[in-house]
């Protein structure tokens, strides 16, 4: 299979494709071009033959544990670790406590991996968030649920370093070796903030850690939520993180994504129909806290575009994008749709959910969890454009959830494929899109037991900065994977 492209000749040749989109990756792009058909009427032409080169999935034993937690293609391995302490003390294995004496918290989301300085082969640092929101410290108080989504558990970490003491969610930091799939070492790395649910990593070495909600004093937490905060990944003296960044926004993040060009900050939205994509233009690249300007993207020519629905019939097709200006970023008088609607009254477009966002070869990969005429997802991508505004390309749209199921999560493999992770309602896969734009199925959630099953949504998939391990977390029961094999016989 290919996965290195001539982009000049393949913009060339553009107008004469006619089925499926192109994936490739490093320093090309994934682009679609032409009369492209519309994936929903494709029916099973949408799958790739040979479940995309690596055959069907079979039970697979975890290393660590020895139980089957994944289907996995033939040839693949994969080992467990990081376990929340409830599902470690559970499955019989030792206390999950982290270097720093804490418990390791559960409800495992976004995740990213980066090299370790002045280390040897095969040790890396991942960041790993925790969508964790209300820690019940204090009785008497019962804050309200803007996300519909808050949860009931204890505070992680040191009170001290809280940024906000009933606040349950945050991020752990973990060394953990390739070579032998084991993990070295834990830490909780920020606490004290709420719904922690993506984010993303940026060109200087550090992990941007998303709230999914706009709780805060208002509904009985003692600081404001809906930001972002900064946590650097090889800080030697374990430095807790910064922000939050007021300018950035404050709103349900979901996930972001950066542009090493020019240091541009690409924010995703979760909050139903009313879901922005957003940049943020800081004002000194790097420097998050120097501040700078949130802007919306809006469709030329197609003011408050309804992205989620009547797309199908334009999967390919670029739409030229501009971008307004949110005056407010911050609101006082918050709601969930406070800043979205400052950029839909500019004009706007809505996206239904969106969610996982990625950096790759000068483009950005986001997904619409809930979009799509079928509301099973749609899969983006935005190219930047020097000072025009870019453009707006559907790469995806899935018609059913046999095809996909939600897509959340994703990342972009080195061999040039879409990785993608599902969140919807039945069984859950870990699913990519190759190169001519056909779906596979990588791995299937096999974990059973009282409080988890099946149905529960894989998250955070990333890979080593070599290559050839995948990461991905299981939410419930707090669980990630590092996988490995013959990658080579796909797009993965």
């Amino acid at each position: 299979m290919t996965t290195s492209f001539d982009r000049r000749k393949f913009l060339q040749r553009g107008a004469a494709v006619t089925a499926g989109t192109m994936l490739a990756s490093g320093t090309q792009l994934l682009g679609a071009h032409g009369a492209l058909a519309a994936p929903g009427r494709r029916g099973q032409e949408l799958k790739a033959p040979d479940n995309g080169g690596y055959g069907p999935l079979q039970p697979t034993e975890d290393r660590t544990t020895g139980l089957t937690l994944l289907h996995l293609p033939a040839g693949f391995e994969y080992a467990s670790f990081g376990h929340a302490a409830e599902y470690a003390a559970a499955l019989g294995l030792p206390a999950a406590v982290g270097s720093d004496g804490y418990p390791t918290p559960g409800r495992h989301d976004g995740m990213a991996t980066f090299t370790e300085p002045q280390s040897h082969r095969g040790i890396i640092k991942l960041v790993r968030n925790h969508e964790q929101g209300y820690s019940p410290i204090d009785a008497g108080q019962e804050p309200g649920d803007y996300t519909g989504r808050d949860y009931d558990r204890d505070l992680i970490g040191d009170p001290e370093t809280a940024y906000d003491p009933v606040a349950a969610g945050g991020t752990t930091t973990l060394t953990f070796d390739t070579r032998s799939l084991t993990l070295v070492d834990s830490f909780i790395s920020l606490n004290g903030t709420s719904v922690n649910c993506a984010g993303g990593p940026t060109p200087w070495g550090s992990w941007l850690s998303c709230e999914e909600t706009v709780n805060g004093t208002q509904n009985g937490f003692t600081e404001n939520h809906g930001y972002i905060f900064e946590v650097p990944a090889n800080a030697p003296d374990r430095k807790r993180s910064r922000g939050p960044f007021r300018e950035m926004g404050r709103f349900a993040h979901e996930a972001v994504a950066v542009d090493p060009a020019n240091g541009t900050v690409y924010e995703t939205e979760d909050s139903g129909t009313s879901s922005g994509f957003y940049r943020f233009l800081p004002n000194k690249p790097g420097y998050l806290a120097e501040g700078g300007t949130l802007q919306m993207l809006a469709v030329k020519g197609s003011p408050q575009l309804a992205t989620y629905e009547g797309q199908s019939d334009r999967v390919g097709q670029p739409m030229q994008v501009e971008w307004v200006t949110i005056d407010d970023p911050d609101p006082a008088d918050i709601t969930r749709a406070s800043v979205f609607n400052q950029g839909f009254a500019k004009g706007g477009a809505a996206f239904a959910r969106l969610e996982g966002c990625w950096y790759d070869g000068g483009s950005i990969f986001f997904n619409a969890t809930s979009g799509g005429d079928a509301e099973c997802g749609q899969v983006w991508e935005f190219r930047p454009r020097g000072r025009c505004g870019g453009q707006l390309i559907l790469l995806f749209e899935s018609p059913s959830p046999e095809v996909l199921d939600a897509p959340d999560n994703l990342t972009v493999s080195p061999r040039g494929g879409l990785v993608l992770c599902e969140d919807g309602g039945d069984e859950q896969y870990v699913r990519a899109l190759n190169e001519r734009g056909e779906i596979f199925d990588f791995a299937r959630n096999s974990i059973e037991g009282e409080e988890s099953d099946m149905n529960n949504e894989f998250a955070g998939a990333c890979f080593s900065p070599d290559g050839e391990v995948l990461f991905v977390n299981i939410q419930t029961p707090g669980v990630s994977f590092a996988i490995r094999g013959p990658w080579e016989k796909g797009a993965i």
